[in-house]
């Protein structure tokens, strides 16, 4: 039972342009998959590569127009602008360098940006997103939100079946850069580990961003400070591969965050857990249709995607009876339906349907910016407590 648009209703599709994601991006191609899953977005018009010739060629290959097949990203935000058929939102997929420059273009002409993570490469250029995107949509691509059992999780730590929470964990560990194949011109590897393009840190920008958004997502905290050690182990890497993060929460909830991109036998294994006075529970990303539950003093129970335990907000993610797999592209797809119902209500006028509120923010965006400064002023700090300030 998947969440229905009031735009798929209409029977129209949101309207996007994309920037970035030509031939060989691989975040490019997963978002375009999880677009077209649900049939309520259609891809216009794009500004693929900063190389015109792969724009060209990109475009071509996914049979864009070739009057809609651009060189440079203003040259798209003004051109669609002026369009009576231009798009609706940009889909913004590039090196993290770029997402602030190109999400600003596109908001001054009035276009809502839907912009994957991390939502800038510093914390000014955040706030800078976040003033601007006032009376518009601007939805960031946290897509671990998108999981059904994720969101039951949320459902039932707001829900009291937890109790008051205490301990927070989080862990985001791969071992895809434990070589130093971004000096080998490795070219996913090259731009995330380059201060120029990344930002301030690599691990905590490329996957630890995922492991604190999901912390609050599901948590519903807020945090308030951090004491980090961010460590580079490759020799001649300019920038972190492996950061450890002691969490404090507002409510007095304390937790801690473990990202690693040298942890040797982990391909993606994100997971979070969260402990309360009455009970505890366990997602993990490489599991992501199970949610272990274990009330205090009893057994645990291992509740499924699809299941009689599931809550509303499972059921109202998944697409597939029980036992029938889904993941990653899905909970993508989720988040597209969401910013594809923010923007038609937008436009329209009226409130948004309610699933829409779960999509990430530009806010939970700059949150997680706020994340990486305070981590990587703590660690230059000897790991001195710093506070998170948005």
């Amino acid at each position: 039972m998947v969440y229905a648009t009031s735009a798929q209703a209409s029977g129209r599709r949101l309207r996007v342009g994309m920037v970035g994601g030509g031939r060989d991006a691989f975040i490019g191609a997963v978002h375009r998959m999880a677009m077209r899953l649900d049939d309520a977005v259609e891809l216009v018009a794009g500004a693929l590569s900063s190389d015109a010739e792969t724009a060209r060629a990109s475009a071509a290959a996914l049979r864009l127009s070739p009057d809609r097949a651009y060189a440079d990203y203003r040259e798209m935000a003004n051109a669609e602008a002026a369009r009576p058929d231009g798009i609706e939102a940009v889909v913004i997929v590039t090196p993290n360098h770029l997402h602030h420059p190109v999400a600003r273009a596109f908001l001054e002409a009035g276009i809502d940006v839907i912009c994957d993570k991390p939502l800038s490469a510093t914390l000014a250029q955040a706030r800078e997103l976040v003033a601007l995107a006032q009376g518009l949509v601007f939805a960031v691509t946290l897509n671990n939100t998108g999981y059904p059992m994720v969101r039951q999780a949320r459902e039932m730590v707001a829900a009291g079946a937890l109790g008051d929470l205490r301990l927070v964990h989080a862990a985001y560990i791969q071992d895809w850069l434990t070589n130093a194949i971004d000096a080998d011109g490795h070219k996913q590897a090259e731009w995330r580990t380059d201060p120029a393009r990344a930002g301030a840190s690599a691990c905590l920008a490329d996957i630890g961003v995922h492991a604190h958004n999901l912390a609050l997502f599901i948590s519903g905290l807020e945090l308030s400070a951090v004491s980090a050690d961010l460590t580079t182990f490759v020799p001649g890497r300019r920038l972190d591969d492996n950061a450890h993060v002691l969490l404090r929460f507002a409510n007095g909830a304390r937790g801690a965050l473990l990202a690693s991109q040298v942890a040797v036998g982990n391909l993606n294994n994100l997971s979070v857990k969260v402990f309360g006075t009455k009970a505890g529970l366990e997602w993990c990303g490489e599991e992501p249709e199970i949610l272990r539950f274990t009330p205090y003093g009893e057994p645990m129970r291992t509740l499924r995607r699809g299941g009689p335990c599931n809550t509303a907000l499972a059921r109202e993610a998944s697409r597939m009876p029980g036992g029938h797999p889904e993941g990653y592209v899905e909970g993508f797809a989720n988040l597209y339906l969401g910013a594809a119902e923010l923007v038609a209500a937008r436009r329209a006028g009226r409130a948004p349907m309610p699933f829409a509120a779960l999509t990430p923010s530009v806010r939970d965006g700059a949150l997680g910016m706020a994340f990486i400064e305070a981590s990587v002023a703590s660690s230059r700090n000897d790991g001195a407590w710093t506070a998170v300030k948005l």
